[in-house]
């Protein structure tokens, strides 16, 4: 009979995870540190894995522990779920939630429409910041949890969506034919700034920065203008935008992993409630559509 995992292990290893260290964890879990050592022993007894290697004074999770922290995630949401599915009485409380300003406005609508109809005794404060000022905010315990573009070189948090990364330029005017290239970007500490001009240098096209912006309306104007060529996410193409190919001697760019980042202080039920909302809500996303109906306009 194949062995039963704890929760409350898995809770406690999702808390490691997150904060990198097992005395945090336990401030979290509201355990001595030697009781969460022991739980993840006993996850690693049940598994025959090891989970965590040491790595200076961070614990830093295996190959096989982040397999397993991906299935803690989904059954501990499932736990919640269930849980609260048989509960009477309705969720009510506040929740800060941090966006940058081009998912909230892409994500936001759809996603804060429906949890608000199911969950009307909630309020969500939305906090709207470029990605490293919401890990910061997030450090600080300012908000409870944010939608962050990934990096490795941030906390990672709960990976719930990939897309591809495109180049664009308007339908109606040849920017891109330009040398150098005009680009509309966002400042040089941007992951995609920096995957777009690495891969220009790369394929030997002169370029120049003209406009810097964190505000992806800006961004989108300018390309629409005519002004310059951008990068943007699949999801964030807009009508008279059209995609660049590598035949026109634009690189292929990385994708874009978008993540879900949250104050491990804050796991309460309304917390959770919300998370779970974004995490279905993002994965059931059909851009599909989306595109079909830019195409039909």
């Amino acid at each position: 009979m194949l062995p039963v995992l704890d929760n409350d292990h898995l809770r406690t290893l999702i808390a490691i995870a997150e904060t990198g260290s097992f005395t945090r964890a336990a401030e979290i879990v509201h355990k001595t540190q030697s009781a969460v050592s022991m739980q993840i022993r006993r996850l690693e007894e049940r598994l025959s894995r090891e989970i965590f290697m040491k790595e200076g004074r961070a614990a830093k999770l295996t190959e096989d522990g982040e397999r397993l922290l991906d299935y803690a995630y989904r059954m501990i949401r499932l736990n919640d779920e269930a849980v609260a599915s048989f509960r009477q009485d309705k969720l009510t409380g506040r929740v800060k939630l941090g966006v940058p300003d081009d998912y909230a406005e892409r994500y936001l609508p759809q996603i804060l429409a429906r949890f608000t109809a199911s969950n009307p005794g909630i309020e969500v404060m939305v906090v709207c910041e470029p990605t490293p000022c919401l890990v910061a905010n997030l450090a600080a315990c300012e908000i409870d949890m944010a939608i962050i573009t990934h990096s490795e070189r941030r906390a990672v948090g709960e990976i719930i969506r990939e897309e591809k990364l495109l180049w664009v330029t308007s339908q109606r005017h040849c920017t891109h034919e330009q040398r150098p290239v005009p680009l509309a970007l966002g400042r040089d500490t941007c992951n995609w700034r920096r995957a777009a001009t690495a891969g220009l240098n790369q394929n030997g096209i002169p370029f120049r920065v003209l406009y810097v912006s964190w505000n992806s309306a800006a961004v989108g104007a300018v390309v629409l203008a005519g002004m310059a060529v951008s990068v943007l996410p699949e999801s964030a193409i807009r009508t008279g935008m059209r995609v660049l190919t590598t035949e026109e001697g634009f690189p292929d760019l990385p994708m874009v992993q978008i993540a879900l980042l949250r104050n491990p202080s804050a796991r309460d039920h309304v917390t959770n409630a919300l998370a779970d909302h974004i995490v279905q809500s993002l994965d059931n996303l059909s851009f599909d559509a989306r595109n079909a109906m830019l195409a039909a306009e």
